[in-house]
């Protein structure tokens, strides 16, 4: 092999790592972005199962914040509140579950979920 034509494959070589650096940032933040997509679901998911058993605990006449905190994963039990609502026959939990961030500084809200349940009435005989 002429010594030019690996002279010039060593320069080749050396220009891929570069335009790999250069495209890295952009891999970093797509696999950031997919991350905290997951945690939203996640999350939204979590808050959704804190509602039906707040809303399940309230119908029993106990804490619907206890069952609620219970029902969610560790991390995510101190950004949860379940405050019930009663109206009638039924009990009304409404669960907002913080959204974590991977980014720091970014806020991305909370997932919230309602959940209704009939009060059960065998409890008051």
């Amino acid at each position: 092999m002429p010594h030019s034509v690996r002279r010039e494959r060593a320069r080749d070589s050396g220009q891929v790592a570069l335009e790999y650096l250069g495209f890295l940032p952009v891999l970093i933040i797509v696999a950031m972005a997919a991350v905290q997509l997951g945690l939203v679901a996640y999350t939204a998911q979590q808050a959704g199962t804190a509602a039906r058993a707040g809303a399940r605990g309230a119908s029993l006449q106990q804490s619907a914040q206890e069952a609620c905190t219970t029902a969610v994963s560790d991390w995510l039990a101190d950004g949860t509140d379940c405050p019930p609502s009663y109206g009638g026959d039924e009990v009304t939990v409404t669960a907002t579950v913080a959204i974590p961030s991977v980014v720091p500084g970014w806020d991305f809200g909370d997932a919230t979920r309602t959940a209704t349940m009939p009060l059960d009435h065998r409890a008051d005989e």
